[in-house]
């Protein structure tokens, strides 16, 4: 064994230890090469899927600020028409009270009317009051109708502003079908677990 190794070897033996030398210097140049080539088709790739992913990403906040836009503005309008509401409120509370202040005054006379039976002997004189008690509830009632003429037009202005209210409502459920359709698309494309 020492002797062969310490021999000089022979060119023969030379050129098969070149040889098997150089097989395996291309070899392992291959792997890198398939290596390197393997590496830049997974840097190919997972630059696409970050791209993709980039693009999803855009379009899913574009439509989630498109539809802030237009909630806010829906929002918005349904406030405003909510205060309008309120206003009309205030004002038919404001009308009711007057209206409960003539019922009071009502009552009073009824009670007034109600004592004409322990007062027969004063018939002549309470008849003079009972015409003047007619006549302030005749004006009570003139005033009540008056009162009523009002909250009815408050009552029609809170339906007109109801309506405002329902067209709004369906506008933006229509607004959100047509915001919901590209995601619903996207969806069916891409679809989501």
């Amino acid at each position: 064994m020492a002797e062969e190794t310490s021999r000089p070897k022979t060119a023969v033996e030379h050129a098969i230890l070149q040889q098997q030398f150089r097989r395996a210097l291309s070899s392992f140049e291959g792997i890198i090469l398939s290596q390197i080539d393997l590496k830049n088709r997974l840097s190919t790739r997972l630059n696409y899927s970050v791209q993709v992913g980039t693009f999803i990403l855009v379009a899913i906040s574009i439509s989630i600020g498109v539809l802030l836009f237009t909630l806010t503005s829906q929002v918005s309008r349904i406030a405003s028409v909510v205060d309008g509401m309120n206003a009309h409120f205030v004002s038919v509370a404001g009308q009711m009270s007057t209206i409960s202040l003539h019922m009071t005054a009502i009552e009073k006379r009824v009670a007034l009317l109600e004592e004409m039976d322990a007062r027969t002997s004063l018939m002549d004189a309470e008849m003079t009051n009972i015409l003047a008690d007619m006549s302030q509830m005749h004006n009570n009632v003139g005033a009540i109708d008056g009162y009523l003429g009002i909250i009815r037009t408050h009552v029609g202005n809170i339906s007109v502003n109801m309506d405002l209210m329902n067209l709004e409502v369906q506008n933006m459920s229509v607004d959100m079908s047509k915001i919901s359709r590209p995601m619903r698309s996207m969806n069916k494309m891409i679809p989501f677990p």
